[in-house]
């Protein structure tokens, strides 16, 4: 008999635990939801630049993006250099950022939130490069690209906007770094995705 009431006590407990955390659960949602928000921060054109390698997502050109002046603070030896990406994505092929290994650069600030998850851009040459996104004090790792010889565009890398915008009330001021592990990579055109304009 006892066990049994103690067996009743312990369901009773444990469904009261289980409503506690959907509670919880449902209020901390909620609250991210707010947090998060899905609306895009800024009116940028949007184009398909990687639609003949079968991505049919509408990007938007970062700042700078296209290399096309300094708008990007190199570090350690990048430097612009004559002859783009020959597929002139962002309209204009002249010129390209090297990166000969330990260099880095970095865009200027753009307003990002959880509608902008995606990196994608042009790398040629050899070595390869790491992507980053910084918020204030916090960078995300986005991911790494390989150079393999002629202008190919990179792989599609996470911004991790939408963690830069909840710890930020929704919307963050971040920028794309840009860091040549080996080799000295070229890149040229970078796009960020915000998908829900597609």
């Amino acid at each position: 008999m006892l066990s049994s009431s103690r067996r009743l006590a312990g369901v009773v407990l444990v469904s009261c635990a289980f409503v506690a955390l959907g509670l919880v659960t449902t209020t901390v949602s909620s609250a991210q939801a707010a947090l998060v928000n899905l609306a895009p921060c800024n009116g940028a054109a949007l184009s398909q630049p990687f639609l003949p390698w079968a991505d049919p997502s509408s990007y938007e050109l970062a700042p700078g993006g296209d290399f096309e002046s300094a708008a990007w603070s190199a570090h350690n030896g990048a430097q612009l250099v004559s002859g783009g990406d020959p597929y002139s994505a962002s309209g204009s092929a002249a010129t390209a950022l090297l990166l000969p290994a330990g260099a880095w650069a970095q865009s200027p600030s753009t307003c990002v939130d959880a509608a902008y998850p995606t990196i994608r851009f042009f790398i040629a040459g050899s070595g390869s490069v790491a992507v980053e996104v910084v918020a204030g004090g916090l960078v995300i790792p986005a991911g790494i690209a390989i150079a393999t010889g002629q202008w190919t565009p990179s792989p599609i890398m996470m911004t991790g906007a939408a963690l830069a915008g909840a710890f930020s009330g929704g919307t963050a001021s971040v920028s794309l770094r840009i860091v040549a592990l080996t080799g000295d990579p070229r890149v040229d055109d970078v796009y960020i995705d915000p998908w829900n304009r597609g």
